[in-house]
């Protein structure tokens, strides 16, 4: 089969377009024709030099290796509830490198599948599955306990619903954009942070306010909780966003005073995105009865993953990069 691989860590011209060995299924696992790879992150960290993802028990990255995590395809061979032909879309073996997205073929354990939804492509599926489960896993239900590799407490979300606020910063973004469209269904008022361009796609989606990061300070207040999908060393202003006993969930660390934090009575709380096929059904359910949408940056070739890295590496995106196989 065809695959890229990462032969030696660097730019996005160390993506190789490679003939490989079909992956093989253990127990337990399918194998998966891929019609889609979605991009996440984690993609291109892997590329540039992360060799171990926080919270990974398993070993660390040996090379070569096929990156990605986010796919949809038919199950080539099957296995548990899975049958041969199911149309079917996860992220798979997160948090590892080990996922092996960016290729015709994939193995796959069934936990960390669900069916695809009938209603979407199988390019708008392969764009769902990290940033959904990430903006599940902060805001509507953890839906695990595995240890919090980046703090000593679990992670907790907050319940929403009408009478509260969100703000997500980093709207229409991978993450961003399928948070503002979970807050809403869950009646909360959503406050979209991003540049200007994106503010009718992101009115499009629900937000009931949007503010342009690019024309000076966030000046909304009383938020009940800020979802940080930009993290950095200008998340601390956020605090000044959010009321008393509220919260802030950065996605990528951020730089916040605690002694601020302390003073304003806020929770500052991450935790690490993990697999899960019973979560992802369940937002396959509103992305059938299209409560929730993907939207899609760009797609690129499977062949052509070094050129999605680049559109990957100028930011600004807009929903997200899939790869078509």
């Amino acid at each position: 089969m065809k695959a890229i691989q990462v032969h030696e860590q660097g730019g996005p011209e160390v993506l190789r377009y490679d003939e490989v060995p079909v992956p093989v299924p253990g127990p337990g696992e399918v194998l998966i024709r891929v019609h889609a790879a979605g991009i996440n992150p984690p993609d291109w960290y892997m590329r540039a030099g992360l060799s171990e993802i926080p919270g990974d028990a398993t070993a660390r990255l040996r090379l070569p290796a096929i990156p990605g995590t986010d796919v949809s395809g038919v199950v080539a061979t099957a296995a548990g509830p899975f049958a041969a032909g199911d149309p079917v879309f996860g992220m798979v073996r997160f948090p590892s490198l080990r996922g092996g997205g960016y290729a015709e073929y994939i193995t796959a354990p069934v936990t960390d599948l669900a069916r695809k939804p009938a209603g979407i492509s199988h390019v708008q599926a392969a764009g769902a599955p990290m940033a959904a489960l990430t903006a599940w896993q902060y805001l509507i239900a953890l839906g695990h306990d595995a240890p919090n590799p980046f703090q000593s407490f679990p992670h907790r979300p907050v319940p929403l619903g009408p009478g509260m606020t969100v703000l997500v910063n980093g709207a229409a973004g991978g993450v961003g954009h399928i948070a503002v469209q979970l807050a809403r269904w869950r009646g909360a008022r959503v406050v979209a942070v991003a540049s200007g361009g994106h503010e009718a796609f992101l009115r499009s989606l629900g937000a009931d306010e949007f503010v342009d990061y690019t024309r000076g300070e966030i000046a909304v207040r009383d938020v009940d909780v800020v979802l940080d999908t930009v993290g950095g060393p200008g998340a601390g202003r956020l605090l000044r966003t959010v009321k008393r006993g509220g919260a802030v969930f950065p996605v990528f660390p951020g730089e916040y005073d605690a002694a601020e934090v302390a003073s304003r009575g806020v929770t500052v709380s991450g935790t690490q995105v993990r697999s899960s096929g019973a979560q992802l059904a369940e937002v396959g359910r509103l992305l059938e009865a299209g409560t929730v949408a993907v939207g899609i940056d760009s797609t690129f070739p499977l062949a052509e993953a070094a050129r999605a890295h680049g559109r990957a590496a100028r930011g600004h995106l807009r929903g997200k990069i899939v790869l078509t196989v």
